[in-house]
This record gives C-alpha cells, structure tokens and sequence, in this order.
C-alpha cells in the first residue's frame, strides 16, 4: 500500500514523500523490515524515539511520532516523517488497512470480563465447530483453529496489539474461517488495540478485582471494560452481574441477558444443564450458548451439544491417582478462587481441601491479603507460595499475603519454592483429598527476575502423583 492511502483523511503532519510503498507497520524495533513504517510512541515506561535509528537502520522508510522531533536529532534522508495526534489510534487503524480489514469479512465475538474469558471463548468456538462452523480462537491460551492450537510470531497476550491482531486476522480469513472468538482484556481495550476490529457481539461475564494498580483506580478499570460497550454491534451481558448490567446502561444495541439459570429469558431445567464442574462454568455454558443463539442457532439443539463442552487446559483441570485428586486452575484473582473453592466444596461435601497459591509480583498488590483470606476460609490446608514473582521478593508477596490470613494461621503453611509447594501438599495428602493449585493454570513458565523458567504446576502435580503412588520420596 502506497504510504499516501495510509495517512489519507488521517490528521497529521508529513514531512517528506508519502508516494512509497509500504509492506508493514510495527511499533517494536526488533520487528521493523525493508519498506516497514515504525510508529515512535512515548509509552508509559518507554520512548520509541531511542529506536528510531535502529528501526531505520533495518529498514524503516517513514517514521511516525506524537510529538515533534526532538530538538537537536537530524532527521535521516530518505525516510518521511509523520506526526500524528495520538501514536496509538494510528497503529490500530493502520494495521487494519494494510491487512485489508479482514475483521469485516469474518464474524468477531470478544468476550470480556475479569475471570471466565478464556473458558467461554473456548466455549464459543466449541459450540460453533460442533454446528459444523469453522471458528478461531484468540486468547491467553495461544492461537486456536478448529480446536487444533496454531504456532505463530505472536506476544504472550490476552489481546493481541493491532500490528499482531489484523494480519493475524487476515491468516483466519485465508484459512477459511469464518468466525475469530477472542478475549478483550481490559488493558486490550484502554490501549486502543480494537478500536479498528469490526466486533458483531460484544460478551460481559462480570467485573471483580484486577489490574486496578496498572489502570490507576477501579474507576478507570471498569471504564475499560465499558468500552467493547460501543465497539461491538451487538451485546450479551450476564444478568447476575450488576455491574455489567450498568455497564451497557440504556444502549440501543441489540441486548441479551443470561445467568446462571436463564437463557433469553427462557429458564433451563437442570436436566439440560452442561456436564461441567462448578455453578460458575454452567455460567461460562450459558454465556457461549446466548451467542449461538444470537447467531441464530436454536437454543434446544445447542443446549444438547454443549452437554459435550470440554473445559481448555488449566481451567479447574483434573489430575487424579487412586483415590487423591489434583485440580490446577488459572484463578488468579480473589473472585476467581472462592468461586473455585465453593464449587470444590460444594460438589465434594465433607472431603479436605488443601490450595496452594500465590500472587504475581508488580502486580495490584490490594488483591493479596484478600486472596489469602478467601483461601484460608475456604481450605481446610493452605500452602501460601510464588507465583510468579517478577521483580519483588517472593517473601514480600507472601507476606501480603499473610495479612490475609491472621484468623486462621493454624491452617497456613509457607513454601517459597512452587515445585517443594506442591510436592508438600500431595505428599501429605491423606486419601481422598483434594488439593487446588491455583493461580497459574495452562502456563509452562514462572518468570523470576527478569528470566523465565520451564515450570508447569499440571506436569510438577503429575510427577508427584507419580512418586507418591510409587512410594518415591520427593526432595
């Protein structure tokens, strides 16, 4: 695309020749190639004006800025410069036109919600490909294609940024998808990335607690949330959730309610109920089902199929051995785990549960002691240990977490090391106990520092099965 149909009816301010080809557009240096446009944004923690000579230097052939170049750089010959008033919205909208806006040729459904995206999302497509759709996932578990998952160049993202999702997008099309069912995470929707995505239904599950530290106050979280309110043509909300009912306020867009028993106003017996563990996932059923039949599937047939949904890995997944049972889930947020936990208990009366669980470090730190409390309540046994860590000292997190905990200290147990956490807790599980490992789910890795090492609670919980059947002491 020549650069001039980019920057057509865009407000901006060019200085020098908008008749050259352009192949792509990033914002990441190290992803700049020949004939590419390199957005220069000033971010939060950093300033791609420091890579603009790289991005040059690989072949960038226009630059685009938010701000007027800094006093005293002498710009490169050869390279146009272009300033626009918002480096962001530019991107969104620009990579959706060198992709040739694939979004308005396949049927998008973003779901979002604080706990839950992943496994409606999967749901979703599940239901579809079971009408004999074919359908793509997009989310924190990867890539999926008719179930099968897809290896790409792609960040580890819940929302892809736009210079990832639109040619990405074009890849579904090609591949003859006819509908992409992806999550639009709070921090996807405040940073613009869907701004320039056709999205046909827009899904609110529920608002709890998170990323409040990274948006700057709940406010300002749930003002994210509200914006898939306007992007999308079409909306379902779970009617349990007031705030996601206030979210789409007195809209005049299609609207369809659901909850934990109703469909389109239509109340399911529980003979027709999905074969799903947990209240909260009859939930996630009833919310991917209210989108089939928004497209125009008949509620009947598609309650029949979704008695054939599979939950994806690491939501409330089962690992068992004799007679001890193992469940790693993603729950991450306090929301998410009493959920967990009250289902555990509730299907499983009477039965010892033990959670090991930790925060994430530079992370909301409010969200702690509060997940220590609701662990503690809910567990007859609680190993408190890393999570992911990060930056911070594992012992500061867990000490936040602690704070949680004081009226029940008699339950709780620290092990800083995750692997020695869960080896503790099967190894002194007694029969027919069940532990929850929780907070990390379908992850293969623990980023300590600023490395990332191979860690899998599903593969660590598996091998101590193993020696414990086996009669193999665990160090």
């Amino acid at each position: 695309m020549l650069l001039s149909e980019l920057v057509k009816n865009w407000p901006c301010t060019v200085r020098g020749s908008v008749g050259i080809e352009v192949e792509g557009i990033t914002e990441h240096s190290c992803s700049v190639k020949e004939n590419y446009v390199f957005v220069a944004r000033k971010g939060a923690h950093a300033d791609g004006f420091l890579h603009v000579d790289e991005a040059i230097s690989r072949g960038a052939v226009a630059i685009i800025l938010d701000r007027n170049i800094p006093a005293g750089y002498v710009r490169k010959k050869g390279v146009t410069w272009i300033t626009v008033p918002d480096g962001r919205q530019f991107i969104s909208h620009a990579s959706a036109n060198l992709a040739g806006n694939p979004s308005d040729s396949l049927t998008v459904i973003a779901v979002t919600g604080t706990n839950g995206k992943t496994t409606v999302t999967h749901f979703i497509a599940q239901l579809l490909r079971l009408h004999g759709e074919k359908a793509a996932v997009i989310g924190t578990t990867g890539i999926f294609m008719n179930d099968y998952k897809i290896h790409c160049s792609v960040p580890e993202m819940t929302t892809l940024p736009a210079d990832y999702l639109h040619p990405l997008l074009k890849d579904c099309l090609n591949a003859g998808m006819s509908y992409v069912v992806m999550e639009a995470s709070s921090l996807g929707l405040s940073s613009g990335r869907l701004d320039h995505c056709t999205i046909d239904i827009g899904v609110f599950l529920n608002i709890g607690i998170d990323h409040y530290e990274e948006h700057g106050s709940k406010e300002a979280y749930i003002e994210a949330k509200k914006k898939l309110a306007t992007l999308a043509n079409r909306l379902i909300v779970n009617a349990d959730d007031l705030q996601c009912v206030s979210l789409v306020g007195k809209t005049s867009k299609q609207l369809e309610f659901y909850n934990m028993n109703m469909i389109q106003g239509k109340t399911i017996l529980p003979e027709n109920y999905p074969n799903l563990p947990g209240k909260h996932n009859r939930s996630n059923a009833f919310a991917a089902v209210s989108v089939l039949t928004m497209l125009g599937y008949d509620l009947k047939e598609t309650l029949v199929l979704s008695r054939q949904l599979e939950l994806p890995e690491g939501r409330l997944q089962r690992i068992s051995k004799d007679d001890l049972t193992v469940y790693v889930d993603y729950a991450h947020t306090p929301d998410a785990l009493q959920t967990i936990l009250l289902s555990l208990i509730e299907e499983n009366e009477g039965t010892t549960i033990t959670t090991v669980f930790g925060c994430g470090g530079n992370r909301d730190r409010s969200k702690r002691p509060q997940m220590g409390e609701v662990a503690a309540t809910c567990s007859s046994k609680v190993i408190i240990t890393s999570d992911n860590p990060r930056n911070e000292d594992p012992l500061f997190i867990i000490n936040d977490i602690l704070k949680g905990t004081i009226f029940h200290m008699e339950k709780v147990s620290i092990e800083p090391d995750r692997k020695k956490a869960i080896q503790k807790a099967i190894a002194e599980a007694t029969e027919g106990e069940i532990i929850l490992i929780a907070g990390k789910g379908h992850e293969k890795t623990q980023q300590i520092g600023s490395t990332q090492h191979h860690f899998c609670d599903i593969e660590v919980a598996k091998q101590c099965l193993d020696d414990k059947i086996f009669g193999i002491r665990t160090e």
